[in-house]
């Protein structure tokens, strides 16, 4: 009863947030048919500012890390890189259990879930921030790593298909619509295309992130005064977000009619699986601290739960495009923006600060006692 307590609270806390606000307002937008489009320039020269401010503020609090702590992120990121590995190959098993979808659906829908989602992450990062929770400075760095496992699920699980006879429109022997006819002669499909690993190493989204991560932390490293710098990058952060996610909330709503076309278990899933995802999130990073022997904080339990609670809306859909355009270009999105982001910044953020809270009470980790720091 405490823990419903404790989590309405922190709903309620959260929902009249300007964040949140502006989100609602946004999404009211094409439910009240209000004739209004957000300018397509505005939202990219938005998102260019928060990847890049996100990496510069995470690149400034790197370059105060000792070498203990840089081990601690390096081996943190090659959690972050196997938990979403597996959230990813997990999707797409229970989307072919629980729905009907197509394999070629799931398995895309599977890259989704597998990758973060850069929109979720500021807002929770704004969160933690306004709220003065402390966060390891590496978490910023989290995002970049945490979005390539998904990009490459989809396109080993693809390409898996298409050796198996899929179709020309993405149909499998046994799917309605299957025309055999239509299928690709010769020899099987590489599993790793160079074009598309390039598209997965070197999307706008992964450069200009790092970019910022890297001049942040060469500027802090190097004692440049970077205070006119700050006051753009981080001082008008929160506010800047507030116009992402207006548009944010406009693109929601507008998606949530694809969602016919999945039917009740899909639905379900956008929904549910969120919180298994973001639980399992949160026991990888508490077994990491535990054998580690080093404490995580609050804030970094928060953002890792949602980067592993998180789908893709931004570089999955561009790996999606260019290669695989026989999946459909609707359901993914709008179980990733539809619902999975909608729950997640307005119930998913405060749910999964409760659990981090509950669970660092329930089992506290004791630093120096775990099976590395005994070792070394």
């Amino acid at each position: 009863m405490d823990m419903l307590v404790d989590l309405l609270v922190n709903i309620q806390h959260n929902l009249f947030k300007p964040l949140l606000m502006f989100f609602f307002m946004g999404f009211l937008i094409p439910l009240l048919k209000i004739p209004f489009e957000f300018p397509k320039p505005l939202y990219q020269s938005i998102t260019l500012y928060l990847l890049i401010a996100i990496g510069w503020h995470g690149g400034e609090e790197l370059a105060s890390l000792s070498g203990a702590q840089f081990q601690d992120a390096l081996g943190f990121m090659a959690l972050g890189f196997l938990t979403n590995l597996i959230i990813g190959v997990t999707a797409y098993f229970v989307l072919r259990r629980a729905t009907k979808l197509r394999a070629i659906d799931a398995a895309v829908i599977g890259g989704y879930y597998g990758s973060d989602s850069a929109g979720t992450f500021a807002t929770a990062f704004g969160v933690v921030t306004a709220a003065g929770i402390a966060y390891a400075a590496y978490m910023p760095a989290m995002l970049a790593v945490m979005e390539v496992p998904g990009c490459l699920i989809a396109l080993f699980l693809v390409t898996r298909l298409r050796n198996r006879g899929m179709d020309a429109e993405g149909n499998l022997p046994g799917e309605p619509g299957y025309d055999a006819s239509t299928v690709p002669e010769g020899e099987p499909r590489k599993i790793l295309d160079k074009e598309v690993l390039r598209e997965v190493f070197f999307n706008p989204g992964l450069f200009l992130l790092f970019g910022g991560l890297i001049i942040g932390f060469v500027s802090a490293s190097s004692g440049a005064n970077t205070a006119d710098e700050d006051l753009f990058f981080i001082n008008i952060f929160h506010a800047v977000l507030c116009l992402f996610l207006l548009e944010m909330g406009m693109t929601a709503a507008s998606r949530l009619k694809d969602l016919k076309a999945g039917g009740v278990p899909f639905v379900a899933f956008g929904l549910g699986m969120p919180m298994v995802f973001a639980g399992f999130g949160l026991l990888m990073a508490h077994g990491f601290s535990h054998l580690t022997g080093h404490p995580l904080e609050l804030g970094t339990y928060m953002l890792f739960s949602v980067l592993t609670a998180a789908a893709s809306y931004i570089a999955v859909p561009a790996i999606q495009r260019l290669a695989v355009p026989e999946s459909s270009p609707t359901l993914p999105l709008a179980a990733s923006l539809g619902l999975t982001f909608t729950f997640n910044v307005t119930i998913g953020i405060p749910l999964y600060q409760l659990l981090a809270e509950q669970l660092l009470l329930a089992d506290p980790v004791t630093p120096g006692t775990g099976l590395i720091a005994m070792l070394f």
